[in-house]
């Protein structure tokens, strides 16, 4: 009897087996760097958020993050039927939305859950240069737009054009490296500020009035209920995009720098 031969794997159970390998695995340093720095991002900002006097140092990344929430709102009025009058920004870190119509059982979790997939779409841009690139114009774009909304208020238009200042800069800083560091702290920012502003407003401070609230009045249950759910949606939101950006960006940075010095160049 011939002895039996191991059957080869077919093409497609193996491309299956690589790319399981691939998607569970830090291989490069820049993937070691990234999550590292994402670590350090969650402390610091968590640090930053609670200490007196020092949290004035977030004051304008909150600004930008408020903006990502009021803009959730606004896209998702427009997207159910719904007519966005304008949009504003408060120094004491408040936003709103003026809108007409819509669905709102969408637009009201839309602010928090929106600037938290904002959040994790610049997460999983940050894991690569050329990425965070192309996540800048789409954010140009939608700062555009909030600018036009929120056109008369003066807080706003200063914390859109200073946003839009700081990525341009960053494009030319050494074939936009640092743009991708900004963008990648900008996305855990959002990805997070819905779990500590929903904890700041329903469990130790108790505001009564916020998107939880009122969502909890016209459809039942409690704002802390539905802010712990939205938080948790949040939380699993941005390991999505942490996880994504991992599996889609497996480069070094020497690799990185190559491709985003032919993509865009700034030198």
């Amino acid at each position: 009897m011939a002895p039996s031969i191991p059957t080869p794997a077919t093409s497609g159970s193996l491309n299956s087996h690589i790319l399981a390998a691939r998607d569970l695995s830090v291989s490069s340093d820049s993937q070691k760097v990234t999550l590292g720095i994402i670590a350090a991002y969650v402390v610091g900002i968590a640090i930053l958020w609670n200490v007196p006097y020092v949290r004035w140092s977030l004051w304008p990344f909150k600004m930008l993050v408020i903006a990502f929430h009021e803009f959730s709102h606004a896209f998702a009025a427009i997207l159910t039927g719904g007519k966005v009058k304008s949009i504003s920004l408060d120094p004491r870190e408040g936003g709103v939305t003026h809108m007409v119509g819509g669905k709102s059982f969408i637009t009201l979790p839309a602010g928090y859950l929106g600037s938290s997939l904002i959040g994790a779409l610049l997460t999983f841009c940050g894991f690569n240069i050329v990425a965070s690139k192309v996540a800048s114009i789409v954010l140009a774009v939608a700062f555009l737009l909030t600018l036009w909304w929120g056109k008369r208020d003066w807080l706003t238009i200063l914390t859109i054009l200073l946003a839009v200042g700081l990525l341009v800069a960053c494009w030319f800083i050494a074939h936009a490296v640092a743009l991708r560091w900004v963008v990648l702290f900008i996305g855990v920012m959002s990805s997070l500020y819905s779990v500590w502003d929903i904890c700041d407003d329903l469990i130790l401070r108790k505001v009564n009035s916020s998107d939880a609230s009122v969502f909890a009045k016209r459809y039942g249950g409690s704002s802390q209920c539905w802010g712990l759910i939205w938080s948790v949606i949040s939380v699993l939101v941005m390991v999505v995009g942490i996880i994504a950006g991992l599996a889609a960006f497996p480069q070094s940075f020497a690799q990185q720098q190559q491709d985003a010095g032919n993509f865009l160049p700034t030198r």
